[in-house]
């Protein structure tokens, strides 16, 4: 078989400087509405407002010629264009590669692309970005793969930050998993930049069971996705397309209604049958293809057939090698076929090729080919490709060479092929195409030859979960057990560890067993039919007398995790110092800082505080000590988490401020912002409601991943929730359900959205709405050391007053089983005892008087506040006034200056009623002051009501805030003794009159 030399590349060249694609339609017909909609939105873009389109519509609609007319115009406005197609390959689909061919394009700009991704360049020219951004030997597969996605959505916001970039990319119908999947992280996550992304399909391939389905039913849920659907040309567009086809300034309508009937105004069916002659339109689309290939001549048409194997595109060198054909003959074929509007030149890869005019083309050009014929040219591709693998880009030949070998029907050379193929797949964290080549793998095990299978190199295999090879077929069942967990393909992955565990002797491979019983227990509690108790019961009795080995402490760290999960106690902290004993002696520092957290959050749990602290403060060191930066944050995560918990928020603060600081050090912008948010919340504990929202907008400012940016959104809610911005607390609420997902209904999410929930349901009066709420809680109960969510929630319950007696009964019954193993949670149950008291119609002074007394030490303005404001709403009950005035002005103070809106109002409405003046005057009343003892201030209020105006116009008069207007006005009409504006302008008048 020849191979291209130099001098074949080089006139390949050359014909590709001087052949053009011959376009049938020259003039863009119809679109305008389209057109327009995508103007408006790269205006959009220009102006900073990151857009996101999917345009859908029938082969041959003309997505492609909308895209091109359009990026022609952002070019000319100074935008930088980056296209990337999808292959056509199926399973065997390249992971990332419209990314990749998008990347390509922006290789022209290699000094903008230094400038503004240093730390990225020049490995995102020249090391095929975006996988080669993220070293695979460097971290954990999973956290890789978020981090690829971090950082490709960082990288496209920088690019963007001061010049417009569109990014498209085309025939999604086509794409690999791993891109969707990316495609829809930057959907979501990339914000405050001048980006546009577009994606087009074909969507009259996507069947019912097509991949591309759900993707597309996730996408209608994203309010940041504009969909655009391609409708057929009209008759008057048939007549304007026509015109430019025929160079003729108006086409006979005789022709005009002929073609746009037999096409229904599809565009590329148009072309098709009027350069057919408008004749030669049979009953099948096939057949009409076919007739542009069968005009070529018969060396093109070999041509074009053996291109039809190679994919959308293919290497002007794999198609000399393939063809063997002479140079000038194979050329000539070539310059027939562009020339016949069947390929097109095509140098975005970076090297001569060609591509398919449309891929029906394509496709009629394939299915017309017999299967032994398929066969043969597969097997020829795959022989040149393993002959010179340079033919092709680098990152496309093992996958490429599996794909053909697969088609060629030659096990022996396939299974090695896909095995490398997955190996690389998994390299690029494109854990989905890694499966499906698995599946191939297994598929092709039993017929490769035993002298193939006794080859494979296993070293790899299981490394990223420390399972111990063997060589065989187990092992490629363990690699697909991992691959499909992190792909989330959880069903599959545990078919595959139940067939594993059928076919593994326990007694004679007890350590291979009981890895095998590890992932069923992960996938047990991933697909929500168990705790996993007993799948990490029966990995511990198979390891029982076991030497050390990363899967015994792989084990015993599971097992030390669920008991802290679910039931913290002696024994599974015992668990937890032996995993990390285990961890040690196997040399597995990921497994030691892993057991350490747990065994340090353990300690806490059960009431060891301190000296769960001081072990994750130790185990942050120990992971500095081991450069495990992912560790250190771990372990900072944790330990800012459970500070808080113990009520201790300035020590959470600078806990997750360090956390924070390491996972941006380390461009983990993420990480970052997720510990951000913990440090908000712990600042909102404080009453630092500013600074808690100053937090949140430096977190949101780099975070990119939905779940933490629904976490931000939690935090916001809160916020506004008390500060009394109702609707945008529910706004936020749903934000967060939208981005967190699945994991919304894990027990730190789920009960403080129902208590949020609830506190929204009280401020209604939604009695029905709030019962349901607390019903669902209380049946749902409060797992281990989620005290800290679990207190807020009962008192808000209480506070409501929405429990009927027997709910009353269960909030007791709630509120005694929680902890209360620290200053903080005993002032909550002081707090939640004086409320169901309330509830329950008793007055309680008491009650409320220790619920203050807890919490004044314990820098908790607000709950502090809460108390007072209750304590003397009692003390007015039983004509305790002076006592109770102090409590509301201490109360309001704190309110007022939180901007916790609707305490500050309840406390005023509460003054109005009893007659008492919340803001006092520095100045001594003057001699017109004693009739009514009003104060200065408030005789300027008085003026401006007697004048009749409204509250707003008075604050705004007096440079106040229209809630402090209504203060003084209550306290003016309560000197007064009077019920009405009006009334208080008149008894005041001499006052008044005397000014």
């Amino acid at each position: 078989m020849a191979t291209p030399g130099a001098s074949v590349a080089s006139t390949a060249r050359d014909m590709l400087s001087v052949v053009e694609s011959i376009r049938l339609s020259p003039v863009f017909a119809g679109r305008t509405e389209e057109m327009e909609t995508l103007n408006a939105a790269l205006a959009r873009a220009d102006a900073g407002e990151p857009q996101a389109f999917l345009i859908g519509g029938e082969a041959g609609v003309g997505k492609t010629r909308l895209l091109e007319e359009f990026l022609r115009g952002a070019e000319e406005r100074g935008a930088m264009t980056a296209v990337g197609r999808c292959l056509e390959l199926g399973t065997d689909g390249l992971p990332y590669h419209p990314f990749v061919t998008a990347a390509r394009a922006l290789t022209g700009n290699e000094a903008e692309l230094e400038a503004v991704l240093p730390e990225f360049a020049p490995d995102a020219v020249s090391e095929l970005w975006p996988w080669g951004l993220v070293d695979m030997d460097d971290t954990h597969p999973r956290e890789g793969r978020s981090r690829l996605f971090e950082l490709t959505a960082q990288a496209f916001e920088r690019l963007a930050a001061d010049r417009t970039v569109v990014l498209v990319l085309e025939d999604l119908h086509w794409a690999d998993r791993s891109s969707r999947e990316l495609l829809a992280y930057l959907y979501r996550s990339v914000h405050r930049t001048r980006l546009l992304i577009v994606a087009t399909y074909r969507s009259d391939d996507v069947h019912r069971r097509h991949p591309l389905r759900p993707f597309l039913a996730e996408l209608d849920r994203m309010r940041v996705v504009t969909r655009l659907d391609l409708r057929r040309l009209t008759r008057e567009e048939v007549r304007a397309q026509l015109a430019g086809i025929r160079d003729l300034a108006e086409p006979e309508p005789a022709l005009v209604a002929r073609v746009f009937d037999r096409t229904d105004g599809n565009p590329f069916f148009v072309e098709e049958l009027v350069s057919s002659g408008g004749d030669r339109l049979s009953e099948s689309l096939r057949d009409l293809l076919l007739v542009r290939i069968e005009e070529l001549p018969d060396h093109a048409q070999r041509v074009v057939r053996m291109a039809g194997e190679g994919g959308d595109l293919v290497e002007y060198g794999l198609l000399a090698a393939v063809t063997a054909m002479p140079e000038d003959e194979l050329l000539d074929a070539l310059r027939a076929a562009v020339a016949g509007c069947v390929l097109v030149p095509d140098v975005s890869c970076g090297r001569d090729a060609y591509r398919w005019r449309h891929a029906l083309l394509r496709e009629a050009v394939c299915d017309d080919l017999l299967p032994g014929e398929r066969s043969r040219l597969n097997r020829r591709y795959a022989e040149a490709l393993e002959g010179e693998p340079g033919l092709v880009p680098a990152e496309e030949f093992r996958t490429r060479v599996a794909r053909h070998w697969h088609h060629a029907r030659v096990a022996a050379k396939a299974l090695p092929a896909v095995l490398a193929a997955a190996a690389e797949a998994r390299g690029r964290h494109a854990f989905a195409e890694q499966h499906e080549l698995l599946e191939r793998a297994l598929e092709l095990w039993d017929e490769a030859p035993a002298d193939v299978r006794a080859v494979v190199d296993w070293e790899d295999f299981g490394k990223a979960e420390a399972y111990p090879p063997a060589g065989g077929y187990v092992d490629l069942l363990a690699e697909k057990v991992i691959a499909a967990r992190y792909a989330g393909e959880h069903e599959r992955a545990y078919s595959a560890a139940k067939w594993a565990l059928k076919l593994v002797d326990e007694e004679r491979e007890p350590v291979r067993a009981a890895w095998f019983w590890l992932q069923r227990n992960r996938l047990v509690c991933d697909l929500g039919r168990g705790d996993g108790w007993k799948e990490i019961s029966r990995a511990r009795e198979l390891l029982a007398g076991q030497p050390p080995s990363d899967v015994h402490a792989a084990v015993l760290a599971s097992a030390a995790g669920w008991a802290m999960v679910h039931a913290p106690s002696a024994d599974g902290l015992r668990t937890a110092e032996e995993a990390v004993a285990l961890a040690v002696a196997s040399g597995s520092d990921e497994q030691e800082i892993n057991a350490r957290v747990t065994a340090g959050v353990l300690r806490c749990l059960l009431g060891d505080h301190e000296r769960g602290l001081s072990e994750l403060l130790a185990t942050r060191e120990r992971a500095h000590e081991l450069d495990d930066h992912l560790g250190v944050v771990r372990a900072g995560l944790n330990l800012s988490a459970e500070l808080g918990a113990l009520g201790r928020s300035a020590e959470a603060i600078e806990a997750a401020e360090a956390a924070a600081a390491t996972a941006g050090r380390h461009g983990r912008g993420c990480t970052a912002a997720f510990a951000l948010a913990n440090k908000a919340e712990a600042q909102r504990s404080l009453g630092r409601w500013d600074d808690a929202e100053d937090t949140l907008a430096r977190a949101a400012d780099v975070v990119r991943s939905p779940l933490v940016r629904g976490a931000i959104a939690l935090n916001r809610a809160a916020l506004t929730l008390l500060r009394g911005h109702d609707e945008a607390a529910g706004t936020h609420l749903a934000d967060a359900r939208e981005l967190i997902g699945t994991e919304a209904s894990q027990p730190q999410v789920a009960i403080p959205l129902r208590a949020m929930d609830l506190e929204l349901a009280g401020r209604r009066d939604d009695r029905e709405e709030a019962r349901r709420i607390l019903s669902t809680a209380l049946d749902e109960g409060f797992p281990p050391g989620q005290h800290r969510h679990a207190w807020p929630l009962l008192r808000i319950a209480a506070a409501h007053a929405v429990a009927e007696p027997d709910l009353l009964a269960r909030l007791r019954e709630a509120a005694a089983a929680l902890p209360q193993d620290a200053p903080v949670w005993v002032a909550y149950a002081r707090l939640t005892e004086a409320e169901l008291a309330r509830a329950e119609g008793a007055s309680a002074p008491d009650a409320w008087a220790a619920a203050a007394t807890a919490f004044e030490p314990l820098d908790r303005p607000y709950e502090l506040a809460l108390a007072r404001h209750r304590w003397a709403e009692a003390l007015l009950a039983s004509g305790q006034r002076a006592a109770a005035a102090a409590l509301l002005r201490q109360a309001y103070e704190t309110a007022d200056r939180m901007r916790a809106a609707p305490l500050r109002d309840e406390l005023a409405q509460l003054a109005a009623r009893a007659g008492i003046p919340l803001v006092q005057e520095p100045e001594a009343p003057t001699a017109e002051d004693d009739a009514f003892g009003l104060t200065a201030r408030e005789r300027e209020v008085l003026r401006l009501v007697a004048q009749g105006r409204t509250n707003r116009q008075i604050a705004e008069e007096l440079f106040i805030s229209p809630k402090t207007v209504s203060v003084h006005v209550s306290n003016v009409m309560a000197k007064l003794g009077v019920s009405t504006r009006g009334e208080a302008a008149y008894k005041a008048r001499p006052v008044l009159e005397g000014r």
